[in-house]
């Protein structure tokens, strides 16, 4: 078969990134042609390896350089850019020919169903329904949130198949017809996990609003004092780093809080780390609980849409606190900390329970989506 993905850059460090590179890399192996299809790659390598027989287009939309300027700026700037990228994909998927053209919920996602080249239209979406109303906007940013998010339902409706991450989300979007759910897979497994005995609590994302690391750090002050030999490891980077840090110095955290920056060696942090913490205002089915679980760590997270109720059994593999009930995070946080019998043995929940998302597990439910359509096209 051929398969176009089409997203907006695959430089980024992010899990939606890591996703696609495994799916392109391992159906790639099975000798499907695969094509990525870019807007905003600027020229940048993939963070995430991908094989050579995987090709690449960048259509130089560049949607980003307008990112932190005014909504009036925006809105001035976006149609022209919406309207090249139309032109520009539409040429470029006619050239292709592909059998299947899965959009990431890009600036794409509107365009594909309308692109008469001939293939099968797939949708996936990454996060929650409820995304845009979480941003925590407010003005005149807070009513465009409630209109896309009306808009989103016009936009899935037109796909031969929109995919969804967990059953939660699946409920918020309703009887839709061409609605299913297939998980993020493991991009790893290990026969050497974590065993627990480290006193490391490790959390890792992009420093922005979604994350709320800053409530985590915050959190974490609370646990400092009574637990001075333990480190609160937190891995990632974005636009609230210095924020993050000048919160860090202020609460006089500089010797238990480390702010590291992205690292391909993922396993090694999880390894020597036994607790994993997640703080997040909203998710799609976060690939760092999935990474956790299989490094054998137990999770205390906070139970936002959508992913940590479908990932995290609480009380058995971790606890999943509602949201907003700080102190039962400190709680939660502070027992696993205490005691290293209860965290190895929730980690051995973890790990078993990290099964379920193997990737040939996954892919092969991909496959036969892909099948699915590819017949119904051929016919």
């Amino acid at each position: 078969m051929k398969i176009v993905y089409c997203i907006p850059a695959t430089s980024n460090s992010g899990g939606m990134e890591r996703v696609l590179a495994g799916k392109a890399n391992y159906l790639s192996a099975l000798g499907h042609e695969i094509t990525i299809v870019t807007t905003d790659q600027r020229g940048k390598a993939p963070f995430f390896p991908l094989r050579e027989e995987v090709a690449q287009y960048d259509l130089g939309i560049n949607y980003d350089e307008n990112n932190g300027e005014g909504i009036l700026s925006k809105l001035c700037s976006y149609p022209g850019k919406k309207r090249r990228h139309r032109a520009l994909l539409t040429s470029l998927l006619l050239e292709l020919r592909a059998d299947i053209v899965v959009s990431m919920f890009g600036d794409d996602a509107d365009l594909l169903p309308s692109i008469a080249d001939g293939s099968k239209k797939v949708l996936e979406y990454h996060f929650s329904k409820l995304k845009r109303l979480q941003y925590g906007r407010t003005g005149l940013w807070r009513l465009v949130d409630r209109i896309r998010t009306k808009l989103d339902e016009r936009t899935v409706r037109p796909y031969d198949r929109f995919v969804v991450l967990t059953k939660e989300d699946q409920g918020y979007w309703g009887a839709l017809p061409n609605i299913c759910v297939i998980p993020n897979a493991l991009p790893f497994t290990t026969d050497t996990p974590s065993d627990c005995s480290a006193h490391r609590v490790v959390a890792a994302g992009r420093y922005d609003f979604q994350k709320n690391f800053e409530l985590l750090i915050r959190l974490w002050a609370r646990l400092a004092p009574s637990f001075p030999d333990w480190e609160l490891y937190i891995v990632g980077d974005g636009k609230m780093r210095s924020e993050l840090t000048a919160l860090v110095s202020t609460l006089g955290l500089t010797g238990s809080v480390t702010l590291a920056t992205p690292t391909h060696q993922m396993q090694e942090v999880y390894r020597s780390s036994s607790v994993y913490a997640m703080t997040s205002r909203y998710e799609g089915l976060p690939m760092v609980l999935l990474e956790a679980q299989q490094m054998g760590l137990p999770i205390v997270s906070f139970a936002c849409p959508c992913g940590p109720r479908d990932v995290i059994t609480d009380g058995r593999d971790g606890f999943l606190i509602e949201l907003g009930e700080e102190e039962r995070f400190v709680a939660g946080l502070s027992r696993l900390m205490s005691d290293e019998e209860l965290r190895q043995r929730m980690g051995a929940e973890a790990r078993q329970a990290s099964l379920r998302y193997t990737v040939d597990q996954v892919m092969a439910q991909w496959i036969e989506l892909f099948e699915g359509l590819y017949k119904a096209t051929s016919k």
